[in-house]
């Protein structure tokens, strides 16, 4: 399900925060109309390629904050397990360190309103709930602007790992447009030029960057 240009969905589920600070109540709302979300979903606690996603967007955390950006990770884990996890040294498999909230879906209701279960419930032939899949999520980024409203979303399969990278970039072109009033054509990074929605804007553009 496509989310772009829809209000965020909101959930208030628990987390930890800080790194070592459990909370019951961790609201999304809390920050619209206040920051960007880039809200993040990975599959499981204690894998192997989630780590690195996890690690590198704490790195990259100073990155998001210079554009009044905060992150949010989310998996179907418990509070418990993000705990342990959070407090578990990186030489032995944790990602000790990690400042920005973990969110516990156990209930599989946050990764359900993003459509982004890697399984889901259905009724058998004789009426009985079952699930068929896999209760994690998949690798699901999305960017969140001020307003609420989802302006990126990108979901990659469970073995494949994310570019942390271009939520940065597309932070800086949503900000770009919203300042500018102009879009942002293939590949735009900061700097880079963009263009005024016009078609005369576009065909010059386009001629000097694709000529022959």
């Amino acid at each position: 399900m496509a989310l772009v240009g829809k209000k965020a969905p909101l959930f208030t589920a628990p987390a930890v925060v800080n790194g070592n600070e459990i909370v019951d109540n961790f609201s999304l709302e809390d920050y619209i109309g206040k920051k960007y979300i880039v809200l993040f979903f990975y599959p499981a606690d204690f894998t192997f390629v989630c780590p690195t996603e996890i690690l590198t967007y704490q790195k990259l955390l100073p990155e998001f904050e210079k554009l009044d950006a905060v992150v949010i990770g989310c998996s179907t884990d418990s509070k418990f397990s993000h705990y342990q996890w959070l407090n578990t040294p990186v030489d032995q498999g944790g990602i000790q360190g990690v400042k920005y909230p973990l969110v516990a879906d156990q209930s599989l209701e946050i990764s359900r309103k993003y459509d982004v279960l890697a399984g889901d419930f259905y009724f058998d032939e004789e009426g009985e709930l079952s699930f068929e899949g896999a209760p994690i999520a998949f690798r699901a980024t999305f960017v969140i602007d001020k307003e609420g409203i989802i302006r990126h979303q990108m979901v990659n399969d469970t073995f494949l790992g994310r570019n942390t990278h271009e939520a940065i970039r597309v932070l800086e072109a949503i900000q770009y447009y919203e300042k500018h009033g102009e879009v942002c054509p293939a590949d735009w990074e900061e700097g880079k030029q963009a263009m005024k929605p016009t078609f005369d804007d576009v065909k010059q553009y386009l001629s000097k960057e694709f000529k022959n």
